[in-house]
């Protein structure tokens, strides 16, 4: 009797325990409420788990405290291990962290992965997660039949998805995970550069790492959906549900890799050349750069194919055009007496040249042949070239768009292995920030271009590629190509991580192109709709070269602030140009905003782009905000007015930063005497770890960097300098800072040394 008892109080225990769960299923939105009272078709109970027809195996696993693994493959099938089927896009095929594998459409299962809840259950297979002790972040639904993932997108805006296509929230459209530089609105909206990592401002993001397909985001749900060349499985989805912005990019970082340590010099201004006449015009370009004091680092140099006149001789040449180039390796060495990189543009060549060996129709990129296809750029990275430009491949697949982008990565360190390579591509994948940097592509010169251009870096950064640019002035030029045009362009790619300026008609180009009466090589393509020449009044305008030149100096006097920036990026994920949402997330009015953006964590850039303005309307986020140009305090928290010149781009830095900035200086590494300057905005407590290394090297790996920490405090009105542990003093002591606190023009200059040093105000 007493045995019977105890397996009847049993039974109905497990009974209560699992009307309980299928309850809180309905509550938590894993069911339908008829499934819990009986109606409508249940799965039989532990019937094989199946997607698409195929037996099916689910593992559920942890990757970190905020991030799970939800994958579905085939039962006995493992991965292929060969080279050619190595995966490119995780930066490891594994994380060790705990484990649940189901073959059976068993009951509701409850999980606890770090910080995460999670609940598996069948019909339909649905993995919803929640953070512990608060609402559902996610609920993904599994479509048995297709493998096809249903998932919520909750309130607010959802970001990222890579380059390109309808900006800024993502809601409304359909987004192909499709490579294409012919992509929707080119002219407009650059080339299309997928990357399968969606995020939702209320609270969660998702990569789908297998299989390609298609994101649609016209309904109230999103839905993934395969595409039909695609297998269903496997299937490979990560869900993050951190909380901070911050923590939601440094997850992906970590997933697919944190972004490289670039040259330092790669920050610098990079003019582009294209369509050579000369060797004289060549270099004549270069002295009038140092005659003039206009900052530059880079020369960028266009290859034939894709103008009349390059440096090569043609796609996929690695010859010297000699009409322009007759002495290349005099040449470059003058270019680097001048303190100038020089890269050069790369088309990957015709399928037939480099292939797989009796296979003519290969890609010359794949995982296999990319080591081929860098020896035939050693005899011309041998006399010196500092970088390349890697054009187009968009037909290539995503590994091989991949192991392209790490051939311009690994290829240059096998020949100069302690030095930085340098790399700019128009194709890439989620990964390629491990890499190289990318810019968005042929646009045209008009005004709606550069608007758009705003959210199109925002959602490129967001999407873990914090190296980005666009051709400065747009690619072809139409009749809205003027002076004001490039010089808004130009003030905005001056807070890009890409400080670049090319295109056609290049020539005006050049900071004092706009006031020589000519235009240069023209190269207007009829097919380009809305292409044209401007106007030849526009071509005497003396107010665009020292515009220019402010903000050349500006960039370079900045340097030391956006370096620091780069190895916060190296190290965390979170990308140089930051939308509000990043620092902001409770403000919906920040969250909302696409014409603004975060350089950092304390500078406010709010690039003009209307044609003529004498205002621009912006939004300061909540807590006092001082107006870079004139030091005027204002209250954040509202939209304001700010009436710009074409000299101004408005600026604004919040209470509480402290900006470092160095002397004005010609090139990224040029030797100066200049003092280290420390700009303090009160109104907050605040601080800033100045990073520095040698710039070029790897030695930052071995240890040879130093972290300078400065501590405000605002009531106390005194900040405090010292090295951070580790730190190795890179530059000679004592070094002379000058600190200045906003908005007084007094300067306390100090000798620091080893030891931690005050300066009250």
């Amino acid at each position: 009797m007493t045995n019977r008892g105890s397996k009847s109080s049993d039974a109905m225990a497990a009974a209560r325990a699992k009307a309980v769960l299928v309850i809180l299923a309905c509550a938590l939105g894993m069911l339908p409420s008829n499934s819990a009272a009986g109606q409508g078709p249940v799965a039989r109970p532990n019937a094989p788990l199946a997607i698409a027809g195929q037996p099916a195996e689910l593992t559920v696993s942890a990757v970190s405290d905020w991030t799970i693994r939800v994958q579905l493959g085939v039962v006995g099938v493992t991965k292929p291990s060969s080279p050619q089927e190595e995966d490119l896009v995780l930066a490891q095929p594994e994380w060790p962290g705990r484990k649940l594998q189901v073959r059976l459409t068993e009951g509701v299962k409850f999980l606890r992965f770090g910080k995460l809840h999670v609940v598996v259950s069948p019909n339909p297979l649905t993995i919803t997660v929640r953070r512990s002790g608060d609402r559902v972040i996610q609920r993904l639904e599994i479509e048995g039949a297709t493998g096809n993932i249903s998932f919520p997108l909750g309130d607010g805006p959802v970001y990222g998805l890579g380059a390109g296509g309808p900006q800024y929230d993502r809601r409304g459209a359909t987004y192909s995970m499709e490579n294409a530089h012919g992509a929707w609105n080119l002219a407009v909206y650059g080339g299309r550069m997928p990357i399968p990592w969606l995020i939702g401002t209320s609270g969660w993001a998702m990569f789908v790492h297998q299989p390609l397909g298609s994101f649609d985001l016209t309904g109230e749900e999103g839905r993934f959906e395969k595409w039909p060349s695609e297998l269903a499985l496997p299937l490979d989805v990560f869900v993050v549900g951190a909380p901070e912005p911050t923590e939601v990019m440094k997850e992906y970082a970590r997933l697919t890799g944190f972004p490289h340590m670039p040259p330092i010099w790669a920050l610098g201004y990079q003019q582009s050349h294209r369509t050579l006449t000369s060797r004289e015009e060549i270099l004549g370009v270069a002295k009038t750069l140092r005659v003039k004091r206009l900052p530059c680092d880079v020369l960028i140099y266009l290859g034939t194919g894709w103008c009349p006149s390059g440096w090569n001789t043609g796609h996929g040449s690695f010859t010297w055009n000699s009409q322009v180039f007759p002495d290349p390796q005099k040449m470059i060495q003058e270019m680097h007496d001048l303190n100038f990189n020089v890269v050069l543009h790369a088309v990957y060549p015709p399928k037939q040249l480099y292939g797989h060996a009796g296979d003519e129709s290969a890609p010359v990129e794949d995982a296999n042949h990319a080591a081929n296809y860098w020896g035939k750029h050693l005899e011309v990275f041998r006399l010196g070239i500092n970088g390349w430009w890697p054009d187009a491949a968009e037909d290539l697949s995503v590994n091989a768009r991949l192991a392209r982008n790490r051939m311009y990565w690994e290829g240059p360190q096998l020949e100069r292995p302690d030095v930085r390579p340098y790399a700019l591509h128009r194709t890439g994948y989620a990964g390629i920030q491990r890499y190289g940097w990318f810019w968005s592509g042929d646009v045209n010169s008009t005004w709606k271009t550069l608007r758009e251009h705003i959210p199109v870096a925002l959602n490129t950064t967001l999407s873990g590629i914090p190296y980005w640019g666009t051709d400065i002035g747009g690619f072809y030029p139409t009749p809205e190509f003027t002076g004001e045009l490039y010089v808004r362009w130009f003030q905005f790619m001056a807070f890009s991580p890409l400080f670049r300026s090319h295109g056609r008609a290049w020539k005006l180009r050049l900071p004092w192109g706009w006031n020589t009466g000519e235009i240069g090589p023209t190269e207007i393509n009829p097919e380009i709709e809305g292409s044209g020449l401007p106007d030849a009044s526009e071509l005497h305008n003396p107010a665009i070269e020292p515009t220019c030149r402010k903000y050349l100096e500006l960039r370079y006097r900045l340097m030391p602030y956006l370096y620091t920036l780069v190895r916060e990026t190296h190290d965390t994920g979170i990308p140089i140009m930051r939308p509000l949402w990043i620092h902001y997330p409770g403000d919906p009015q920040a969250v909302a905003r696409s014409d603004e953006y975060l350089w950092g964590r304390d500078i406010l850039v709010a690039p003009v782009v209307e044609k003529g303005a004498t205002s621009r309307r912006l939004y300061l986020p909540p807590g006092e905000w001082y107006d870079f140009w004139t030091e005027e305090k204002v209250e954040g928290g509202r939209e304001i007015s700010r009436t710009v010149d074409l000299a101004t781009l408005p600026l604004y830095v919040r209470a509480g930063a402290i900006v470092p900035m160095g002397p004005v200086k010609q090139y990224a590494l040029e030797k100066s005497d200049g003092p280290l300057s420390l700009v303090v905005y009160p109104g907050a407590d605040g601080d800033f770890a100045l990073y520095e290394d040698d710039g070029v090297t790897f030695n930052y790996q071995k240890g040879e960097w130093s972290r300078l920490r400065l501590t405000w405090s605002d009531q106390q009105r005194r900040i405090n300098l010292r090295w951070e542990k580790g730190s190795r003093v890179l530059t000679s002591l004592p070094r002379k800072i000058e600190v200045r606190l906003v908005p007084e023009k007094t300067v306390r200059t100090v000798q620091f040394t080893i030891k931690p040093l005050e300066v009250k105000f």
